[in-house]
């Protein structure tokens, strides 16, 4: 049952607390852990590869589809002299099939700790953001499953995969000559909204327009409110590799509302009152600490909007309205060619 269980964890991205941790010195232990993490990570790249094909089935009639894969900066304390050990990070691009003379660029950062860019959540979102005219480039950040045990080890939340993201967007603008690197935008939920959050804040002259959807904003909060387990993906060696208590300073430094009064750009923010992922009063905290930076933005707390942390990447009536209010917002920054109504 406990390989069973460490198997499922492993298969949704979830970080293990290893059996060595929980039985020290005992061989046996810490090879069925190996083999668990192994069948785990297996089974993750069999389900990378079936999704990679889901995408040219699910909008190969509307976008020009390419898996490209492009470096990220290197991990603290890995280069030797005279070298480089940059961490490749693979993307998904889509570029419209219907012709126009430049299309604006849309970064499109997945969400979940350890997840990946898959056709469940966002095939209805990209193809909606294809047919309006806009570019796509969808990157695989550092710590994102599929690719094995050693680059979802490199995770780097809020740190490094946020220099991935950035490094797609400079990939797209400098190697396809349609895209138009003065209209970018860039959009994410839940950690994908804090990874947007972080692009915007750090690299504003790069983007013209944010938007987050019940994003992570404040590590120190939410680590308050949910489990130990939860706390423990991120105290793992591999991590940050300390708890809250510890070292509350990087987490503050690792979340979005540290960083709020660097806003430059325009942001439209979605919350959702019965989220029971990102609770409202992480993005209270958010647009309260906006506000007081005097910075200018738009936000819309929706009141138990049905779907929870998920309700507007839906194929629901309100989902799709909710989208609308996204791209109309996106259309008014970055000018696509065939705008929503």
């Amino acid at each position: 049952m406990k390989a069973l269980c460490a198997l499922a964890a492993l298969s949704l991205g979830l970080a293990i607390e290893p059996a060595a941790a929980q039985e020290p010195g005992d061989p046996i232990a810490q090879r069925i852990e190996a083999v668990e993490q192994s069948l785990g990570f297996m089974e993750s790249r069999l389900m990378r590869g079936l999704n990679d094909l889901q995408w040219f089935h699910r909008l190969g009639d509307i976008a020009r589809i390419d898996k490209v894969r492009y470096t990220g900066p290197p991990n603290p304390g890995t280069n030797k002299p005279g070298g480089t050990n940059d961490v490749i990070i693979s993307a998904h691009t889509f570029l419209p099939k219907k012709r126009a003379r430049h299309y604006p660029l849309i970064v499109f950062a997945h969400g979940e700790i350890h997840g990946n860019v898959t056709t469940d959540e966002e095939a209805v979102i990209v193809r909606e953001l294809v047919e309006q005219g806009y570019a796509v480039i969808a990157p695989d950040y550092r710590g994102s499953s599929g690719y094995g045990g050693d680059f979802w080890r490199q995770i780097d939340y809020g740190g490094l995969e946020v220099e991935d993201v950035f490094a797609g967007r400079n990939w797209m603008t400098e190697n396809r000559p349609e895209v138009d690197s003065k209209r970018v935008g860039i959009i994410g939920w839940s950690h994908g909204g804090l990874v947007a959050l972080m692009n915007a804040f750090k690299y504003s002259n790069a983007y013209q327009a944010v938007y987050a959807g019940v994003p992570v904003t404040d590590l120190v909060t939410r680590l308050s409110y949910r489990d130990t387990d939860y706390e423990k993906l991120f105290s793992a060696p591999f991590h940050i590799g300390q708890s809250v208590a510890e070292n509350q300073e990087e987490y503050r430094r690792r979340s979005p509302i540290a960083h709020a009064a660097k806003l430059r750009i325009p942001l439209l923010i979605h919350g959702n009152t019965n989220d029971e992922d990102v609770r409202v009063i992480e993005i209270e905290r958010m647009l309260e600490a906006l506000r007081a930076a005097g910075r200018p933005f738009e936000s819309r707390i929706y009141t138990n909007a049905p779907g929870g942390h998920h309700f507007n990447r839906l194929d629901t009536k309100l989902a799709r309205e909710s989208r609308a209010d996204v791209y109309r917002f996106l259309a008014k920054h970055l000018k696509p060619p065939w705008p929503p109504i």
